[in-house]
């Protein structure tokens, strides 16, 4: 993740991070198995109303370093089954966020931003085929672990963007699986208060976690995160309702939106991203700008897993989340994945995907 506080726009230093790659292996007990300037001035109706931002609540009580042994921190979450319901995913038994959720809008009828074709320009500058940043390698990917509601909390210490997260402690097991790479992204879902919790470079230290940033999600609401806060990603959203997991692929549909990188954008975001970590040209795209594949965009040569991911791109698209490498794609970490088959999704360019016009600019 490459990212620029407000506070350091002066400077525009960007963080040396890539985007979300590997991902460290799952622990067999919680594994994937249990699933792992403004472009438009005339200010254009958004397509999605923004919900009310959210607004950090108290901070839970102080948990005893005494009281908070290994063993209580490792356990095996209940069998998880992902299934896809209307509206979204269920993943632990909790359905990720509400229908009318923009990660689980159908955007295939949305229209086209006028600036379409200078965002897409934009971003083949930099690569100019789609490509999947997960596979059958155990380390690659994005893992995620599923935990009960009887978890215990931890303490969450963070050590850079503190002013911009939700406090702890959090329900992380100290052997929570860790994205590999330098992002270092830590994914929990509470199943038993369907609450996500995520972290960006985050480290076990002691009886708890310290991390560069934090940030938690009710699955039953659309509320977003203030404007101007970064979440566990660069643009302020989260990243488990963007990641494509194997058991929803397997299932032969995806029904939300998808999270993927560009190399470079631009110091704006459009609701539901709540951040920015860009620079002052307005040809790169803004953090949350949405794409889709194009309906003209032939899928007969396609097959499989690479097929189910293609057609969820037509019909619910993918949002920009952060900096990286353009054009990958997010995914679980899961060795079931077919590299063959997913080597498929290398062939498609970026010329076959349009912008969708879903609001304005926020500065």
């Amino acid at each position: 993740m490459r990212r620029i506080p407000a506070r350091l726009a002066i400077a525009l230093t960007t963080l040396s991070a890539t985007a979300c790659g590997a991902g460290s292996a799952v622990p067999a007990a919680t594994s994937n198995v249990a699933v792992g300037a403004a472009v438009n001035s005339e200010q254009p109706t958004a397509l999605f109303s923004a919900p009310p931002s959210m607004t950090p609540g108290p901070s839970a009580p102080a948990v005893p370093a005494a009281s908070l042994g290994v063993d209580q921190l490792t356990a095996t979450p209940p069998p998880d089954p992902l299934s896809v319901l209307a509206g979204g995913p269920d993943i632990g038994g909790c359905q990720v966020f509400p229908a009318d959720n923009p990660w689980n809008q159908d955007i295939s009828s949305a229209p086209v931003d006028p600036n379409s074709a200078t965002y897409i320009a934009r971003i083949d500058s930099f690569r100019q085929f789609l490509h999947p940043d997960f596979g059958s390698n155990p380390s690659y990917g994005i893992p995620y672990v599923v935990v009960p509601g009887s978890q215990p909390m931890v303490p969450i210490t963070f050590d850079a963007y503190g002013d911009e997260s939700d406090p702890g402690p959090y329900p992380v097991p100290l052997n929570a699986p860790v994205e590999a790479g330098s992002d270092h992204h830590v994914l929990v879902l509470d199943s038993g208060n369907c609450t996500l919790y995520e972290m960006y470079a985050a480290t076990q230290q002691g009886v708890g976690w310290t991390c560069a940033s934090g940030a938690v999600f009710h699955l039953d609401s659309n509320a977003l995160r203030p404007d101007g806060w970064t979440s566990a990603d660069a643009a302020g959203l989260p990243i488990l309702p963007g990641l494509v997991t194997y058991d929803e692929v397997a299932s032969g549909v995806i029904s939300h939106a998808l999270r993927f990188t560009v190399d470079q954008t631009q110091n704006g975001f459009i609701h539901p991203a709540t951040h920015e970590a860009g620079v002052a040209d307005a040809s790169d795209p803004p953090m949350g700008m949405r794409l889709r594949l194009k309906a003209s965009f032939d899928l007969s040569p396609f097959h499989g897993e690479a097929l189910v991911i293609l057609t969820a791109l037509k019909r619910y698209g993918m949002f920009v989340a952060d900096n990286g490498s353009s054009w990958f794609i997010s995914g679980s970490t899961d060795s079931r994945w077919d590299d063959n088959d997913l080597d498929q999704l290398k062939s498609v360019p970026g010329s076959a995907f349009e912008v969708v016009d879903t609001g304005p600019i926020q500065h």
